[in-house]
């Protein structure tokens, strides 16, 4: 009798793939988790109770056909479970790896729920796809039929890299214009290597040059190109240029040496991943070595500040943050990671100034929780005559990001946005105040997640080829 393979969750146990040990992990800016082998993602993929209603699958943005892929991994049919997986995301080995599965699939697991430990849903979309790559099963995108209308895409980061796969597939001509030299965007110059190698990124732009789209780089949209030159040549444009502009914070001292941006700091680290020269890296502004580092926030950037900190050889990496640990915004996977690797939160406190230029400590404010405000939150209040000194020589501000004034930049008034600067879109087509120009990902929702950006682009690569179907309106244009 054939052994039944899913609903294996009371007989086996949740396991992780194998993590490195902090003081080798922290030695370099690999991956930290080991693949899964075939046995073990298959005996994980089993533990799944098959729901009739898969809330893992609600949860998710891009709705992903969770149960199924998972039995088929479970049963071998790993080329089946890739082609499930790669029909609803563009980038499955991608969100395998940064998508916080603890606050969406894994989060809302049925048996999770119910205390056997959630499937471990990630791990496993990671597996599916690598092991295609490995096998050969991925191909290069090959439309069926060739297409005269072209798209311009301004933003090479998931959103548009969504919205490029998903029109090249339908024969479109697309051409991506980006400020970097490389294409990606923050899965690029953001997010360092331990949670997303750049060889993942490149493989899969790598894909999309080959099937045809044409990437412009080093290409600022309102100084190199204009916004109206770039309407002008294509059938239709949108925008997914990401939330870049980094929140201000108002202190004494903030101005000083050694007071930096996250992005800055981050992009520095991943250029020199890429064997790039950046002087500011070289001069010491943006190493971490030997220093006595701070942090300020609580979402995954600063997250990934203090581990990129760890991994230069910092002497000492300490995290502020306002409010405790159970109400902080980033992933609780990579606080543990983090405190794993020697990082010290230090939580319920605050930056109120900076000691020295170049800068020598913060001056810190002790808070505590307060009423609930309009949100559901517990304000943070400040605790009179408790401030404190933490000595620092460099501190980094990982405060969230805010959009560009595009509007201004790109000399289109008529692109409305909203009261916080967001390009004002419609939550279905993603069609903007300008016909023919559509908006998705950050730019549109703030700083969000790579997850919702993908869904976004490939939701609005569906209403462009609506659009460029009706030839009245492009000949309109």
């Amino acid at each position: 009798m054939t052994k039944q393979k899913m609903l294996q969750f009371v007989d086996v146990a949740k396991e992780m793939p194998e993590k490195r040990a902090p003081n080798l992990r922290a030695q370099d800016f690999d991956e930290i988790y080991a693949e899964y082998g075939d046995a073990k993602a298959a005996e994980q993929s089993g533990r799944c109770s098959q729901c009739g209603v898969p809330y893992c699958q609600s949860h998710c943005p891009l709705h992903n056909n969770i149960p199924d892929w998972l039995r088929l991994t479970a049963e071998g049919r790993l080329e089946e479970a890739y082609a499930m997986s790669q029909a609803t995301n563009t980038f499955p080995e991608i969100c395998g790896r940064i998508c916080p599965q603890d606050r969406l699939c894994e989060g809302n697991c049925v048996i999770e729920k119910s205390g056997h430990g959630t499937v471990t849903i990630g791990s496993v979309e990671k597996y599916i796809t690598d092991t295609a790559w490995e096998r050969g099963w991925v191909k290069p995108i090959a439309p069926t039929s060739e297409r005269g209308e072209s798209v311009g895409i301004i933003g090479a980061g998931p959103g548009g890299l969504a919205a490029a796969d998903a029109l090249r597939r339908a024969g479109v001509q697309v051409t991506v214009y980006d400020r970097h030299d490389r294409a990606g965007g923050l899965m690029t110059y953001g997010i360092p290597g331990f949670k997303l190698e750049k060889e993942v990124v490149m493989r899969r732009v790598e894909q999309l040059e080959q099937s045809g789209a044409e990437f412009v780089l080093n290409c600022d949209v309102g100084t190199d190109i204009s916004f109206d030159a770039i309407r002008g040549k294509h059938d239709a444009v949108l925008v997914a240029t990401g939330v870049y502009k980094s929140r201000s914070l108002q202190a004494p001292g903030v101005g000083a040496a050694g007071v930096v941006r996250a992005l800055d700091y981050l992009t520095a680290s991943n250029r020199i991943g890429f064997g790039d020269a950046v002087p500011e890296y070289e001069n010491g502004e943006l190493d971490a070595h030997g220093k006595r580092v701070v942090v300020i926030g609580g979402g995954d950037t600063a997250m990934d500040c203090v581990r990129t900190a760890i991994r230069q050889g910092a002497a000492s990496v300490k995290c502020l943050y306002r409010r405790d640990r159970a109400n902080m915004p980033g992933s609780q996977r990579e606080v543990q990671n983090a405190e794993e690797e020697g990082v010290e939160f230090v939580w319920l406190t605050a930056p109120k100034g900076f000691v020295g230029d170049p800068v020598e400590g913060v001056m810190v404010q002790r808070m505590r929780l307060g009423p609930p405000d309009a949100t559901g939150r517990q304000t943070p209040e400040v605790i009179e005559g408790a401030d404190y000194t933490e000595d620092a020589d460099i501190v980094i501000k990982a405060l969230g990001f805010e959009p560009e004034d595009l509007p201004t930049l790109w000399h289109e008034t008529a692109l409305e946005v909203t009261r916080w600067g967001t390009i004002k879109a419609d939550f279905r087509s993603h069609e903007t105040s300008l016909p023919g120009v559509y908006a998705v990902g950050d730019i549109v929702r703030g700083a969000s997640l790579v997850v919702w950006a993908i869904r976004d682009g490939r939701e609005a690569a569906d209403s462009i080829l609506e659009y460029l179907a009706q030839p009245a309106q492009v000949a309109a244009e």
